[in-house]
């Protein structure tokens, strides 16, 4: 039953399904990227998604906007509502076109207190059954989980023909993150990763200056956190009783099933597990890594080397050295490096790169090293440059304010677009998490080849961009 003010407007799910449907029938026998395909066959399927996703969007584009009328609502389902969940929830509904339809959480406590300020919405502790139990009485998920989680619930989302909201960083593997990538592109879909701070005054104007050629092309980026979301210490030994209120085989989900340890999983320090997070490379290298990916236009790495202690099978190492090489760009020299450091490496020297030894770096941030000039760009801040003499009368871009989670609302109801759709996410989270995988090798450079999706000269490496599924948990698509 339509829960419209006016029922004769159509309802986004029934816009979803006539672009789903125009979606099927216009890439019916588009292609679905995997590696077993011959490179030939993939160039010229990708012709054919370029042409039929220009076509598709010039001929639905502007049906949303005469679809909707002042009085329509987007109907949202999330999936994960506290902590990060929470926050996302409170965001995203602040739109007033907002009507929160359904609730998801694996912890019975957290989803209590959701649903307290949400009573009209439905609560689930399986997002896979919401998912099918809404149908088309949801227009749209956000996804706000564990790291390890974020495929899955997200391209369960993408399944179901409906616009997604996915938190940083948008995967766990780099597999997942070509596939959703991939997915979202062939069925037209809204799409957005949560990196906030990217709509921010200062990153954009950075972006902005970068791209007018302030400092000129750029050569090197350094970019640093002193967050530590790493453990060296040993394997778990001792467990703890799993809380009532804790569904831990729909936590635990795709990954192996272990015993329930108490203040490191749920609620605790997944980030540090390499079964659950990225460590602090996936967590904050995300959000500063973004506005260089972004203002450099980069692709994707052709190597990537990691400088930390040799693996432990459990958690991410806690200081590391992530060194990148990217080919080059209009905004860059013919190739360009990128350094990250985290935990006690941070600060980074600065020494020969144009920034005096009295300025004192922030704990979070990023340095880009341009043919004419430096810029230091500390996390959320103003960028500064340098020699400050020789830029002390440049101009800095004049913006407006933007709203992160509404963008996606209003693209989502046929209003503009998203600035940080898959498309673009997808490219940044796949680049990133190539360090990742590097610090399960220490010291080897790890030769990158995106056609293919695989590394080329350490075969072993290839086994950590998927991984398999447990039953009962496998995702199509993933």
């Amino acid at each position: 039953m339509c829960s419209w003010p006016n029922c004769h407007t159509m309802s986004v799910a029934e816009v979803r399904v006539n672009l789903a449907e125009f979606s099927r029938n216009s890439f019916k026998h588009h292609f679905f990227v995997n590696r077993e395909h011959s490179m030939s066959r993939t160039i010229q399927r990708r012709q054919f998604v370029k042409k039929s996703a220009a076509l598709a969007a010039a001929s639905i584009r502007p049906a949303p906007l005469r679809a909707y009328s002042p009085n329509a609502r987007l109907r949202t389902a999330h999936v994960g509502v506290g902590g990060m969940g929470g926050a996302d929830l409170k965001s995203v509904s602040s739109h007033g076109a907002v009507e929160v339809a359904a609730l998801c959480d694996v912890d019975a406590n957290i989803l209590k207190a959701a649903a307290a300020t949400f009573p009209k919405a439905r609560t689930f502790r399986d997002y896979r059954q919401m998912i099918s139990a809404m149908g088309d009485t949801i227009d749209a998920v956000v996804v706000s989980t564990p790291d390890h989680t974020h495929a899955p619930a997200a391209m369960t989302s993408l399944n179901h023909s409906k616009p997604v909201y996915c938190q940083k960083p948008l995967t766990h593997e780099v597999f997942e993150a070509r596939q959703l990538r991939l997915v979202a592109r062939e069925k037209g879909l809204v799409t957005q990763m949560g990196i906030q701070a990217s709509a921010g005054l200062p990153y954009r104007r950075a972006t902005q200056m970068i791209q007018s050629g302030v400092i000129g092309k750029v050569s090197k980026v350094l970019a640093w956190s002193y967050k530590n979301w790493g453990y060296d210490g040993p394997a778990f030994t001792s467990f703890d009783e799993i809380p009532q209120n804790l569904d831990w085989d729909l936590w635990i989900g795709t990954a192996a099933m272990r015993p329930y340890k108490k203040g490191i999983y749920h609620q605790g320090t997944w980030r540090k597990q390499i079964d659950f997070g990225t460590g602090t490379l996936g967590d904050m290298g995300v959000h500063i890594f973004d506005t260089p990916y972004r203002a450099l236009a980069l692709t994707f790495p052709t190597w990537v080397r990691t400088t930390c202690r040799k693996p432990t099978g459990v958690g991410h190492p806690e200081n590391n050295i992530v060194e990148y090489e990217f080919p080059g760009t209009p905004y860059t020299t013919d190739t360009m490096r990128w350094t990250w450091y985290d935990g006690t490496n941070v600060p980074p020297s600065t020494n020969g790169l144009g920034v005096p030894e009295a300025v004192k770096l922030p704990r979070q941030g990023s340095l880009f090293v341009g043919e004419a000039g430096t810029m230091l760009l500390p996390h959320s801040s103003e960028p500064r440059l340098f020699p400050e003499d020789k830029f002390r009368e440049t101009s800095r871009p004049e913006l407006g304010p933007r709203n992160h989670y509404h963008q996606w609302v209003d693209a989502c109801m046929g209003t503009g677009k998203t600035s940080s759709p898959f498309g673009y996410a997808g490219r940044l989270t796949e680049a990133l998490l190539l360090g990742v995988v590097a610090n399960r090798f220490p010291g080897r450079k790890l030769s990158w080849n995106a056609e293919t999706l695989s590394v080329t000269n350490l075969p072993e490496a290839n086994a950590l961009l998927k991984t398999k599924a447990r039953s009962g948990f496998q995702v199509a698509g993933l």
